[in-house]
């Protein structure tokens, strides 16, 4: 029986500094993912032969997990996907690398989607905002390759509606509240500093 592991943060905790505090991360990988990881190990233990599954194997069958820990899978193993999920959307540097901007075939479909990244990024932060509670604010697109952007409540997965997933944002108060405080807007305006844009590529074109 293997059991879920908190997998390695791919920088150091101070490396998406200044928009990212140390200290944030410290807290929210630290603590928060691995309190996800450890209680979804304490459900599935109910149910070993369910370690065979992947963490996302798992959400995108949850009618399928007994329902004595549907809940605590939904909750425990959305907050290790999505977690595990967020630091790759990041990456220190990413801004100057990147120019801060989309490329290639993503460039042009969400010029195509949105009509600009301008208002790509105005609509994602709109959508962040409006989030009411905890929750995420995703760029998934469908089988076909549109682009949607949509939010979630808590550690809800797009993967559980059949969306793949191309980036996403915390909108968690633990995801920035150590350094701005109740200004959710500041976060998500500061965040784009630190997206991965080849990272985010790649998943599109997968």
């Amino acid at each position: 029986m293997q059991k879920y592991e908190l997998p390695k943060l791919p920088y150091e905790y101070g490396d998406l500094e200044p928009y990212i505090s140390k200290e944030i991360m410290e807290v929210h990988y630290g603590k928060h993912h691995a309190t996800y990881v450890n209680n979804l190990n304490v459900a599935v233990e109910k149910h070993p032969e369910l370690f065979e599954k992947s963490p996302e194997e798992l959400l995108m069958n949850l009618n399928e997990i007994p329902e004595d820990i549907r809940t605590a899978v939904k909750n425990s193993g959305g907050g290790v996907v999505n977690h595990s999920f967020f630091w790759k959307t990041m990456a220190p540097h990413s801004a100057e690398a990147s120019r801060g901007k989309p490329a290639g075939k993503l460039a042009d479909a969400i010029e195509k989607q949105f009509g600009s990244f301008a208002e790509f990024q105005q609509k994602f932060n709109d959508e962040g905002l409006k989030r009411f509670g905890s929750g995420w604010v995703w760029l998934t697109k469908d089988k076909s390759g549109k682009l949607e952007i949509i939010s979630t409540a808590n550690q809800d997965s797009p993967i559980s509606e059949g969306k793949i997933p191309l980036m996403a944002n915390d909108v968690w108060e633990h995801a920035y509240y150590l350094q701005y405080k109740n200004l959710r807007g500041d976060y998500l305006k500061a965040w784009w500093n630190v997206v991965n844009w080849p990272e985010v590529e790649k998943r599109f074109l997968k």
